[in-house]
């Protein structure tokens, strides 16, 4: 069985209805183009600074101070409730 050379068929499929431009194959995410933090390979301060920097410019302006004011008095009542002693916060008078 040796003597019958064999190759595997090839096809080259293209789409009946498909006109549009690029592969129809490709899987991007369709938010890659708006933003910076997609991309070239950075290392964790990068992505950081630049994640951070986008979020700044972001049409929503960046962090909302009532959710914040929210977080914090959520923080606070829980530390009261178990009992952490926040008087290590504060200078000593020696």
């Amino acid at each position: 069985m040796g003597f019958i050379k064999r190759e595997n068929k090839k096809f080259d499929y293209k789409p009946r209805y498909y006109k549009g431009e690029g592969n129809p194959y490709e899987f991007t995410h369709k938010f890659d183009q708006f933003r910076t933090t997609v991309g070239k390979k950075k290392n964790l301060k990068q992505k950081f600074s630049t994640a951070f920097n986008e979020f700044k410019t972001s049409e929503y302006g960046g962090i909302n101070k009532t959710i914040v004011i929210i977080i914090m008095i959520l923080v606070l009542i829980f530390l009261y409730l178990i009992e952490f002693d926040l008087s290590i916060f504060l200078p000593r008078n020696s």
